[in-house]
């Protein structure tokens, strides 16, 4: 049974994040199923749930979990390939209630199991109460083994950082600096956070992500760590695209970055959607107390950047636009030896994510 390490971080420990380009032994996802945030009693959503892990599974092997009611639907609706484990949970993203996996120069395997809070508590929060998906961490961590550092006290989800493995964060100040995350800190107490939990040098802030009331800004919409000393950024100069200004400033901040090491960042574009994403199809979401209300037309965080890089393979959400192709190619330029595998996950973004937010890596050790 993996345990708790109390009065000690990874940094005094000597554990380090890797990046999300290092190899990979396993990646988990947790089955959708909240009829107050899916479409059709989240029928589509699973089925769409159900053709990313096929996807990742080409490259990496997966573990679904599910609640008790839903493993024999997550059992018949995946493939062989994919392991199904019981397991409550609230809501199905992986990324954010997930363990940060850590790793050591000695091949061991221990995790961050940061404090979760569905994304702003009280203050903005997207449903109450979320006490399943906050003990999803740990109980990952003894699935793997992996002993963990709890962050009582300091809230983060896994979406809103990205890192090189070689001493640099980034995050964004809209999400870690917003009033449902950690009011009480100032912004060099998160930085000292984030140094000591992820074993980091030097943490990059980008002032805003382009989801504002789902995730207040995660990072993993706008940029990523691709390798060391470079990174990959949504860029558009469509003036009347909804994600322009924040691209466009964030593009330029990033190639005025440089990392840990003093390496000054390679950038690499990546479009955005040609059309605007509308959610269609509200009124078959239940409409419940306490959680974020859905309308027909809100705009969705289509963001070809939400893919997941995991061993071999890189896999890309696409919509059904004009810029799709696009999107693959210029991916496949910045992953030259690995596949990379689109799929649609309009489901997906419906329901206030995509593909990196569903999924959660395991280093190989």
């Amino acid at each position: 049974m993996a345990k708790r390490i109390v009065g000690s971080t990874p940094k005094k420990d000597g554990f380090r994040m890797p990046g999300e380009f290092e190899p990979q032994s396993r990646i988990y996802m947790i089955w959708p199923k909240r009829p107050d945030n899916w479409r059709d009693n989240a029928y589509p959503a699973q089925r769409a749930y159900a053709k990313v892990a096929q996807a990742v599974s080409e490259f990496t092997p997966v573990t679904m979990l599910a609640d008790f009611d839903q493993f024999e639907k997550a059992k018949d609706m995946l493939s062989d390939k994919i392991k199904v484990v019981e397991m409550s949970s609230d809501d199905a993203w992986c990324r954010d209630c997930g363990p940060s996996f850590l790793v050591n120069d000695k091949g061991e395997l221990r995790a961050c199991d940061w404090e979760f809070n569905a994304w702003g508590g009280y203050v903005d929060g997207l449903y109450s109460p979320w006490d399943a998906d906050d003990a999803i961490a740990e109980k990952i961590c003894d699935l793997e083994g992996a002993d963990s550092y709890r962050t009582k006290g300091f809230v983060l989800e896994g979406g809103s950082i990205h890192v090189d493995g070689e001493g640099t964060v980034l995050t964004t100040k809209m999400c870690l600096m917003s009033d449902g995350r950690n009011p009480h800190m100032e912004q060099g107490e998160i930085e000292d956070m984030l140094c000591e939990y992820l074993n980091c040098e030097k943490v990059l802030w980008l002032e805003d992500g382009i989801d504002p009331d789902e995730t207040n800004g995660h990072v993993d919409d706008v940029a990523c760590f691709v390798r060391p000393g470079e990174v990959a950024c949504i860029y558009t100069e469509d003036e009347k695209s909804p994600f322009y200004e924040v691209a466009q400033a964030n593009y330029k901040a990033l190639c005025n970055m440089s990392d840990a090491k003093g390496r000054r960042l390679k950038v690499h574009k990546v479009c955005v959607p040609r059309e605007n994403v509308l959610l269609t199809g509200a009124d078959t979401i239940v409409k419940v107390s306490g959680s974020a209300p859905r309308h027909d037309g809100d705009l969705c965080i289509a963001s070809y950047l939400n893919f997941l890089i995991t061993n071999d393979g890189v896999v890309v959400p696409q919509y059904g636009d004009e810029n799709d192709e696009l999107a693959i190619e210029q991916i496949k330029g910045i992953f030259p030896d690995k596949k990379v595998v689109g799929v649609k996950t309009i489901e997906v973004v419906y329901g206030g994510g995509n593909i990196h937010c569903i999924t959660q890596q395991v280093p190989k050790i």
